[in-house]
């Protein structure tokens, strides 16, 4: 069974910067779509980007232009890059690898957004 990780979270003041990291115990990047998911405090847990096994990526509209998904390949590590971070980007940041119907979830990592 694939196994997600994900570490980087952390409280960050208004216009801050983090970058999570999302182990993952196989090397599955070219056959599973990979993802960012978060859930808002209070909220249901929403896209936030997607990385296709070709390579190509999308965003939600509310962090376009502000965060960046990618993957190392060589570690097994599916990245995101979160710049100009607002008080809205608080939540509980879950990676994810799709493959079918199958999916596999990390346990979240916590991002505090606060000055």
């Amino acid at each position: 069974q694939v196994q997600l990780v994900e570490s980087g979270g952390g409280l960050v003041q208004p216009g801050g910067s983090l970058r999570l990291s999302c182990a993952v115990s196989e090397s599955i990047f070219n056959a599973y779509h990979m993802g960012w998911y978060r859930r808002p405090p209070g909220k249901q847990r929403e896209l936030v980007a997607r990385l296709s096994t070709a390579g190509s990526a999308t965003y939600a509209d509310a962090v376009k232009g502000r965060f960046t998904i990618s993957k190392d390949n060589a570690n097994n590590t599916l990245y995101l890059q979160m710049n100009k971070l607002t008080p809205d980007d608080t939540a509980v940041y879950y990676c994810l690898a799709t493959l079918g119907v199958v999916d596999y979830w990390g346990q979240g990592t916590q991002v505090t957004v606060s000055s």
